[in-house]
Order: C-alpha cells, then structure tokens, then sequence
C-alpha cells in the first residue's frame, strides 16, 4: 500500500487518537511527511506476513517530553543518523522499520526515514498505543532486548546504548534525553523478521488510518465524526469496544515537565452541572475518574477530543476553556493480558486501583 497525501493526514490524525493523548502532536511530523511526498518519495506500508524471516525490521521513535517538542524543533536528521549508525553496528542493512508507538506524532515518525533508506514501513507497532517508557513496549514484555539502541539529539549528538536489562535502557536513555535538552530519536529493539511477526502488534497503523479517515469522512458528509471513529476502531478488530466518556469544558489544568516527562492532570466540568471528569496523565491519559469513580484506566485509551471538530488534543496542547468530549477505547488484546498488566498497568503507574476492561466500567460489553 502506498500512503499518498490524503492517508497521510488520515495517519496523523488516527495516530492522534490512538495516542491516549501523548506521542507527541503529528502536526511537525505530518509537515515534513508531506515535505517528502513534494519531493517525489514514497511511503510503502507492508504488512507482517511479507517480511522474510531473516529481515532486519527497526522501530523507532521520540523519546522524551511532549511539551519541549512543541517548542524545540528536530533538525530533521535524527531519525536517519541513528538508522544508519545500527546498520553499522549490526553490519548489514535495515530491511524495514515500524513505529516503537502508534501514537501521536511517533506513529508517522519513522516514514521520512524509511523513504530515505528506501525500505518500507511495516503494519505494525510496538505498543498499540502510546507509553510514557520503553520498557512498555510489547517486544520488552516478550522478553526481547532493546540493545543495540541508539539515541540520536537535533545538535548532532550520537549515542550508541548496550545494557541487558531494558529497565536499565529507558533510564540511560531517558537521562541523555534530559541532557541533550528534553527529546531525543531513538532506535530500539532490533528484530527480525521472524520476531516482528511474532511479536509486534499488527495491523496499528492501517488502524490509525482508518479511524483518521472515518472522522474525515464523516465531517464532510455532516455525519457524526464520533460515531464514525467508534465504528472503524471496532472494524479494526484491534479496538473492539469505543465510545463516549464525558462531555464539558477544561476548568482547571496542572502540567510540567518532570524527568523527561510531562505530567499533570486536568479538571473537566459537565455541561449544564453534568458532573465533573479528572484526568491524570504522564505524557498519556492514564486514568478518568468521573464523579470519583473511575471509568478508564490504563492500558485502554483515554483521549481528549474537541468537541466540535473531533480533533484529537495531546496533553501538551491542553488549555482552560477547551469544550472537549473524553473517548475511551480498548486496549489491544495482547495489552490486556495478565504478564503485560505488570507493565503496562494501573500498578506500573503508582495507581491503587485494580485494572478493569473500559467495556466493563461502562457497559459497553452489553450492547
């Protein structure tokens, strides 16, 4: 499949979506994705099944705070300088990268790269979603090594990372993000091609086209955009259940820049007196507790949306008196599982409560 202009804004805004409010805004990323498509590249999305087993297949990805990405630029070179420099590590060439995320502005990330290096993209991401650490990422929850990595910063900086422990990865890696000023490119978790499928997350960033596409299309024929973006996630197979969780207008908001994180949350009033919804984020949404009573948590998505538009706000984009409409959406199933719960869930984050499926918290699993 070939991603032309139209899907490529579709990407970044599903990826938005799929982001649970981090990632980072696809705004920068969709601006030189459509720079590169000017300039006669391609961008060819393949999915799992056609990689050979012996590929070399790349993910990467930003690592750092979404809000200093609003105000400090890439250069533009740092996805391509780490890619190369793990060929030469590794001796041979990449054969296709994917998305360490598909969320936010990760989900296009590795594109321009990929059209560089002339390889594909592959189908396919390492979270489903959007996670504040890169231990979360599913190949680390299967037991696979992030090393060789290498974290690459828009001042030229090049470092290559080798640890055992993917723990002990995401703090050298987030600390040198810190230094080389709050966000850096990093490559990580080298598979084959045999790993990827057995491992990797498919079908996300087809997803994410998809459900850009449906708030596109249901815009401009005068439908319900939110309706439209329940329904393709649920044609995903990957987010079978997606809907509404409060609707109102941001009251109060706590946000800064911790560790190479931005952390916060965010006070929602009910339209009317309808109640009000708290979020707690750290780059994510990672809880809603409506009324007191929680009806997200993570691994299953919680994203802030416009309320008229259907566009998605990322966390650093978040301001007094935006009218928004809070969607939820299941997690991947491969995230919900009991192993990848003591990563990726409410216990990971410092939370008290027990994970519960969304569909369950809203009664959604009952038709």
């Amino acid at each position: 499949m070939r991603i032309d202009r139209t899907a490529l804004a579709d990407l970044a805004r599903g990826a938005a979506f799929l982001g649970s409010g981090g990632g980072g805004d696809p705004y920068y990323s969709l601006l030189l994705g459509e720079a590169e498509l000017a300039r006669g590249e391609t961008f060819e999305l393949v999915t799992l099944d056609s990689l050979a087993d012996d590929a070399l297949v790349v993910p990467c990805g930003w690592i750092g705070a979404p809000t200093v990405s609003v105000e400090k630029l890439p250069s533009g070179r740092e996805a391509l300088a780490g890619l190369r420099r793990l060929e030469k590590e590794l001796g041979r060439k990449i054969d296709a990268v994917l998305p360490i995320e598909i969320g936010g502005g990760n989900g296009l990330a590795p594109l321009m790269s990929a059209a560089r290096l002339g390889v594909p993209v592959v189908d396919a991401d390492g979270m489903g979603r959007a996670f504040p650490e890169s231990q979360m990422a599913i190949f680390n929850i299967h037991g696979l090594s992030a090393c060789p990595s290498v974290l690459t910063a828009a001042c030229g900086s090049l470092n290559v990372i080798e640890t055992d422990d993917n723990l002990v990865h995401e703090r050298v890696a987030r600390a040198l993000s810190v230094a080389l000023g709050g966000i850096a490119h990093m490559v990580e978790y080298p598979l084959t091609g045999a790993q990827a499928k057995a491992h990797a997350i498919g079908g996300s960033v087809s997803a994410a086209i998809a459900a850009g596409a449906a708030i596109r299309e249901a815009r401009e024929k005068g439908e319900d955009p939110f309706e439209a973006l329940y329904a393709a996630l649920a044609a995903s197979g990957l987010y079978p259940f997606a809907g509404g969780l409060f609707d109102g207008k941001i009251v109060d908001l706590e946000r800064e820049t911790r560790g190479g994180f931005s952390v916060g949350r965010v006070a929602i009033e009910g339209f009317a007196g309808a109640g009000r919804m708290e979020l707690e984020f750290q780059n994510e949404n990672l809880i809603a507790r409506r009324d007191g009573a929680v009806v997200a948590l993570v691994p299953d998505l919680i994203t802030v949306m416009d309320l008229e538009t259907a566009d998605s706000i990322t966390t650093e984009r978040l301001k007094y008196g935006q009218r928004v409409k809070v969607v939820g959406a299941a997690a991947p199933a491969m995230l919900r599982e009991a192993r990848a719960l003591t990563f990726v869930g409410p216990a990971a984050f410092g939370f008290g409560e027990a994970y519960r499926p969304i569909e369950t918290l809203n009664g959604w699993d009952k038709g």
